[in-house]
């Protein structure tokens, strides 16, 4: 079965087997189960299989990472909206927008869960996991727009300034207060990523930028720049306060603005890969070909093509040689049941399976032929 695939054809997933087919009696089927419980965390980036009843589903995880991003996020806009209200600080301006921003992206986050989350139907043979990228889309322009723009803005709006700043402490109390929130928010999102790309033994940000979960790595990313931006708001302040220069609370905003700026680029632009169709890693497609390959019934593969349609959801299509000569309606019940028990996977939304020319080349893993050139060389 295919296990685990999270995200794009150069993630360095390690080479590793998923079984794809549920043993029946006396066929010589493998069950991912009867083999090494690890083997869902070898596709591309989504944590293996929960088995534990206090471990929780990689969506659900998602949910309550979402959940909590939003509750701190929303708690410390209201607070950074009344410090700067207060004290007239540009860097809290900017950073209150930038709270707000995040805040109403976790709400766009939240409908991304459950909109892709939806069982396919006649409508969406593929399903709705794309749905998630759509929704995930709005919410990185969200923070460009909202936060990166109204940052830069009132930042260069405040060059000119020269009021001395007022409130500092009260500043001060909101960005501790700030930085606690968002940091248990974090420490959510990182456990969450974290776990994940341990499984997969890739690290931590690779993961987060390959993954096909986008709520996952839009929470970190935007916790992640959050702290950052708490730090930049600081010295702002503090510099301010120390100067009485308007100058540096000012570039602090610009700063923060910038920063949400490349975040959300970086959002956008991966959410648009996986709109046009992300293909797994090479190291899954050589797993899955393995797999494939290790089937009692299939000679040869000519053909596979692995696309993420969805967060941890992938189409699969392969063109394979069946061993020996059979009828043709037996050949077409035996390509039908290998789709449906491969559709079994929880990780697979689609498969199917097509009928290899006899001149078409052969696939091999990549391990398969180095192997071979290794034997090939002389002694």
């Amino acid at each position: 079965m295919v296990t685990d695939p999270n995200p794009s054809g150069s993630t360095d997933d390690p080479a590793g087997g998923a079984a794809f087919f549920r043993k029946l009696p006396g066929d010589g089927r493998i069950d991912a189960r009867d083999t090494d419980p690890s083997v869902g965390s070898r596709l591309d980036g989504m944590p293996e299989p929960e088995r534990g009843p206090q471990q929780r589903e990689p969506q659900s995880e998602s949910l309550l990472t979402v959940v909590i991003a939003f509750s701190a996020n929303l708690l410390i806009a209201i607070a950074k909206t009344v410090a700067a209200l207060l004290s007239g600080s540009a860097s809290m301006i900017a950073e209150s927008a930038h709270s707000w921003a995040d805040s109403g992206n976790e709400v766009l986050l939240l409908v991304a869960e459950r909109r892709g989350a939806k069982p396919r139907d006649a409508a969406h043979p593929l399903g709705y996991g794309r749905e998630t990228y759509i929704w995930s889309m709005f919410a990185a322009f969200g923070l460009f727009t909202a936060g990166a723009v109204v940052s830069i803005y009132n930042g260069i709006h405040e060059l000119g300034a020269s009021e001395a700043s007022s409130d500092v402490l009260l500043n001060y109390i909101v960005l501790g207060v700030s930085a606690a929130l968002e940091g248990t928010s974090f420490l959510q999102a990182y456990r969450q990523a974290h776990g994940a790309a341990s499984a997969r033994k890739v690290p931590l940000l690779r993961h987060v930028l390959q993954s096909s979960n986008p709520t996952m790595r839009a929470v970190f990313a935007e916790d992640s720049a959050a702290l950052v931006g708490l730090a930049i708001a600081f010295l702002g302040v503090l510099l301010h306060q120390l100067t009485g220069s308007a100058v540096y609370d000012a570039v602090g905003s610009i700063a923060v603005g910038v920063l949400l700026g490349v975040v959300a680029v970086v959002l956008i632009d991966r959410n648009r890969r996986f709109l046009l169709g992300e293909t797994t890693s090479p190291q899954v497609r050589d797993a899955v070909l393995g797999e494939l390959l290790g089937h009692d019934t299939i000679e040869r593969v000519t053909y596979l093509h692995l696309e993420f349609i969805g967060p941890s959801k992938v189409f699969l299509v392969a063109a394979v040689d069946l061993a020996g000569n059979r009828p043709e309606a037996d050949v077409a019940v035996l390509l039908r049941t290998a789709e449906r028990r491969i559709e079994e996977n929880p990780y697979v939304e689609e498969a199917i399976l097509t009928l290899s020319l006899p001149d078409d080349e052969s696939l091999e893993p990549r391990g398969a032929v180095s192997e071979r050139q290794a034997r090939q060389q002389p002694a």
